[in-house]
């Protein structure tokens, strides 16, 4: 899986507005200074997850971004489904819908599983995860694994 620099930055947008106080909207230029996202790309993001029910907007003085709902109610697989799509495709498709012949038909059930591992990863963090420094144990647990630090 390759994480675009549109859902990283999506996410770390959504862990800012986490961690800000509840209730009180966040600038769209406070989040892209705090995190180093240029502000275009990231109003474009804000108007994407805004699109999808993640966050609700003002104008104004009193403006800003906020959460429609509770930080550990969002996990990061729905804020990268929401700009990004499917969290895994192969050539733009759903695993489930490739088909493939002879030797090769093995190889539906390889990216299947992979769906299910990136989901079994990004539907259990939340935002309030991250923002608590609090992960899943089960996540945690694939981080102890020395091999999984070592780039291939």
């Amino acid at each position: 899986m390759r994480v675009s620099a549109k859902a990283d930055y999506a996410v770390r947008a959504m862990i800012a507005l986490a961690a800000a106080e509840v209730e009180t909207p966040v600038k769209g230029e406070e989040i892209a200074d705090a995190q180093g996202i240029p502000l275009r790309f990231l109003e474009n993001i804000l108007a994407e997850l805004r699109h999808h029910g993640l966050v609700q907007s003002r104008r104004g003085a009193d403006g800003g971004y906020w959460l429609t709902r509770a930080a550990n109610e969002i996990t990061i697989a729905e804020v990268i489904r929401a700009v990004e799509g499917p969290l895994a495709s192969v050539r733009g498709e759903r695993p489930e819908e490739m088909s493939y012949d002879g030797v090769a038909a093995p190889l539906q059930r390889v990216w299947v599983a992979l769906r299910s591992n990136i989901r079994s990863v990004l539907e259990r963090v939340t935002l309030a995860d991250v923002v608590a420094d609090d992960l899943p144990p089960e996540v945690l647990e694939l981080t102890r694994r020395p091999d999984v630090w070592e780039p291939h």
